[in-house]
């Protein structure tokens, strides 16, 4: 089955075993993913469990995670190829493979060596997916809000509260739920600590899959944990050192893996609106030879070439081991301003044809709105990169968390 090529541009990111990993996941975009993207549109309030079955069973949800735990030891690079190109095919698809890479990044930086032993093997097999249970339905993704408590009781610990907006919360086998161990008046950096769940637990309760916007068969749903007991050894980084925990995960996989989500849409905008106006006939030639309409498309193309090469440079440092937060939050700040922008001069330049149920825009439009809430809103992102402009000194997790094992460019081989 032929596939496209990486571009170019992209090139002096990329060793061979990348631009090979780049053919598997667009072949399996297209055999094993395209074919239900119909099926997800048209049956909304379902959950879509084959998707799924299908990176678990190519490890994929273990791209990041060393060889010795099972896993493919790929790094950022890598992971950003896989949902990128599964994106392209189906947004929903990437949001199903990008949410478990989250909490599996947390447990890789904060877990025990135990907890890796213990956890990670099951993730790379493909028989435990992970969610991270953050958000809450007061406080939103309003961390230092966080109302759900855990309450130490001998050898375990006993968790309330609920928790909201979980990506895949209908397919993992365990949570990381971010719940407060301090007193009223501790602030969060030392407030908070972080707990897999195992989805098992006596007094945990997920409710039915509800209907999004976008993302068709994509699980964001809801806990509510009625006093829950965990043993401490669920316990995930040191107790108070949860907001640690939740924010590097955010900042170096969640912004990265939405970049990489807008970035599959964004080119499937631009692809299918190119299409389109070379095949539309108007005055004895096409839509696409008309200078106002070439002007749009080509500040469409501007822009996506634009989020492209944010979301891979960002990584890259990543893998490289240099420091890169800002970078990371730029990748998904940009790449989603940008994917949403061309996705709205994409409906005007087809006019009523774009709102055609049948037509894959209007799908493609939908999606590119669900990835702004995820690890930040624009103002979030915004004021973190003002951090960076005032040259303040916030938490750089870049530096402090070393990187994960990854392809790059010193195993180089020829492409």
């Amino acid at each position: 089955m032929p596939t496209t090529p990486p571009p170019p541009a992209l090139q002096p990111y990329l060793t061979s075993r990348h631009t090979a990993l780049w053919h598997e996941a667009d072949t399996v975009a297209a055999k094993d993913i395209a074919p239900r993207v119909l099926r997800m549109e048209t049956a909304p309030h379902n959950v879509e469990r084959h998707v799924s079955g299908t990176f678990a069973k190519r490890g994929w949800f273990a791209v990041t995670v060393p060889e010795e735990f099972g896993g493919m030891g790929a790094g950022h690079v890598a992971k950003t190829i896989l949902i990128h190109r599964v994106a392209l095919v189906s947004a929903a698809a990437g949001a199903i493979l990008q949410a478990t890479l989250i909490p599996v990044g947390a447990l890789l930086n904060w877990g025990t060596d135990t907890q890796k032993k213990h956890w990670l093997p099951q993730v790379a097999k493909g028989t435990l997916l992970l969610s991270i249970a953050t958000t809450e339905p007061a406080a939103g993704g309003h961390i230092g809000g966080i109302e759900t408590t855990a309450d130490r009781c001998g050898d375990e610990w006993v968790i309330t509260g609920s928790k909201t907006h979980i990506g895949n919360a209908h397919l993992a086998g365990a949570h990381l739920v971010i719940a407060r161990t301090a007193k009223p008046g501790v602030p969060p950096s030392g407030a908070l600590t972080a707990f897999l769940v195992e989805s098992h637990r006596k007094g945990l309760k997920l409710a039915g899959h509800q209907l999004k916007v976008g993302l068709h068969g994509f699980s964001a749903g809801r806990l509510d944990l009625d006093q829950v007991r965990v043993p401490d050894e669920n316990r995930i980084g040191e107790v108070g050192r949860g907001l640690d925990v939740a924010m590097s995960s955010s900042i170096l996989y969640g912004r990265a893996n939405l970049a990489a989500v807008s970035l599959g849409v964004h080119e499937k905008v631009v692809e299918t609106t190119a299409s389109f106006l070379k095949g539309r006939p108007r005055y004895g030639g096409s839509l696409s030879d008309h200078p106002v309409v070439r002007d749009r498309l080509g500040e469409m193309e501007s822009r996506l070439r634009a989020a492209r090469n944010l979301a891979y440079h960002a990584v890259y440092l990543r893998d490289l081991g240099l420091s890169c937060d800002a970078e990371l939050i730029n990748s998904k700040h940009l790449g989603h301003s940008y994917g949403v922008r061309s996705a709205q001069e994409a409906m005007e330049l087809h006019g009523a044809h774009g709102l055609s149920a049948d037509y894959p825009l209007q799908r493609l439009w939908r999606d590119a709105q669900c990835t702004y809430p995820p690890a930040g809103t624009g103002e979030v992102q915004r004021i973190q990169l003002a951090h960076a402009a005032l040259d303040e000194e916030p938490i750089q997790w870049s530096e402090r968390l070393p990187p994960e094992p990854a392809w790059t460019a010193t195993s180089r081989s020829p492409a």
